[in-house]
């Protein structure tokens, strides 16, 4: 084994990541809504030893356009709450970690604490959470609390000098402080259940935590007590500066977007520099990811015809923000490698089409790894923390009095 171990996840997403892949023959459109088709995904993500799964949600239909529906019917529309898919998948598995998506721009800080909580109590520790920003404005009239100005072409150019973008990123660093702050407000040992005395909890153990953001606040503590592994796992994709500030604040993952060598090479050196200078030092060094979308065949020509042919069912040419992958296990095997020695640490590897391409890392990328001493033959730990080799936090709150 490589003194370093890779670190692999599968983002899941419907019938996979291109558009048309329920038209593809081996998808299963009639079961996406259905938990045996999640529960199987998973399961093979498992049986491959992969550290965890992301599942991909929104508070809107997928769309092609920035802000509204596109009026599409020959794509995927719809989808499962993402944190209810993976408490359902929990009991059914047993090491793999699992992370939903949740997100911050209209949801209660308390619910999401709550939610992944009870989720790492249900999986025994292997909950995580994907904190994404909400910022289109069909979105927000879900809930009719707040007004979100139409999200233009030029708020995603250059978001880092976008008003929108800078106000929703700050809104969902005050999130995560105040979900991590509701996840350390019961001590590990607050809960006593002492029959004799008739003392379920120890009262002293349980702390308010008086978070006071721009737009919410919040008294705690929590109604849940403090997840098995202390602290979840938070993960966050970031494509420019302001994300990776948000990322380098508050989350343990960042997946991050090159599209070649010396790229993952650059971003990993500004997002080290953007962690050196607001990460707290208590806070553990950030993990960097890196997302590719992979179309995998038994050689090349198979993989980029599969890609042309779901193409023509779509009628345009496959884009991502993501590089996308279109080749053999071996060589997809090589990337990665390469990419390591960029300083990245893991990828989260998007499936073009499921089952298909999760098949293939599962059963030709995870193969050609172990082959190079580049990944794990079994697990080695009992909760996600400890897949990323990150140890359990003690609480901010033990040993002081409320």
């Amino acid at each position: 084994m490589s003194a370093v171990p890779l670190h692999l996840a599968v983002a899941l997403d419907g019938a996979g990541w291109h558009p048309a892949a329920w038209r593809d023959p081996a998808a299963s459109p009639k079961a996406l809504f259905t938990a045996a088709y999640w529960a199987a995904l998973v399961a093979e993500a498992e049986h491959g030893l992969l550290d965890f799964v992301t599942i991909e949600d929104s508070l809107a239909l997928q769309t092609t356009r920035l802000d509204g529906h596109d009026g599409r019917t020959d794509q995927v529309r719809g989808r499962l709450d993402a944190v209810l898919v993976a408490s359902r998948i929990a009991p059914l598995t047993g090491r793999i970690g699992l992370v939903p998506t949740a997100t911050t721009t209209h949801t209660e800080p308390f619910h999401v604490a709550s939610s992944i909580a009870t989720l790492d109590y249900v999986s025994s520790g292997r909950a995580g959470w994907r904190a994404q920003i909400s910022g289109r404005r069909t979105e927000a009239a879900h809930f009719g609390r707040r007004e979100v100005p139409e999200l233009r072409l030029e708020d995603l150019a250059d978001i880092d000098e976008s008003p929108l973008v800078r106000e929703l990123f700050g809104d969902a660093a005050d999130a995560v402080e105040a979900v991590r702050r509701l996840w350390d407000s019961w001590e590990d040992d607050a809960v006593i259940r002492d029959v004799a005395t008739g003392r379920f909890v120890d009262r002293d153990k349980l702390h308010y935590v008086d978070f006071e953001g721009e737009r919410f606040t919040v008294k705690g503590p929590s109604i849940v007590p403090r997840p098995p592994q202390g602290q979840p796992l938070v993960t966050a994709l970031a494509h420019a500066r302001l994300p990776y500030e948000f990322a380098a604040r508050g989350a343990d993952v960042v997946y991050v977007t090159p599209h070649d060598t010396e790229r993952a090479r650059a971003i990993v050196a500004e997002v080290r520099e953007i962690e050196g200078e607001v990460r707290a030092p208590d806070a553990g060094e950030l993990k960097i990811f890196a997302d590719l979308v992979v179309f995998l065949g038994e050689n090349g020509d198979e993989a980029r015809e599969r890609k042309a042919r779901l193409d023509g069912l779509d009628g345009a040419a496959y884009t991502s923000d993501a590089a996308i992958f279109t080749g053999t296990p071996g060589e997809l095997a090589d990337l990665l490698l390469e990419w390591r020695a960029a300083g990245l640490e893991g990828f989260r590897l998007r499936p073009a089409v499921l089952p298909t391409d999760l098949n293939a890392i599962t059963r030709g990328l995870v193969p050609e790894l172990r082959a190079r001493g580049a990944f794990r033959r079994a697990y080695e730990a009992d909760t996600l923390r400890g897949h990323l080799g990150l140890p359990r936090p003690v609480s901010r709150y033990a040993g002081s009095r409320r």
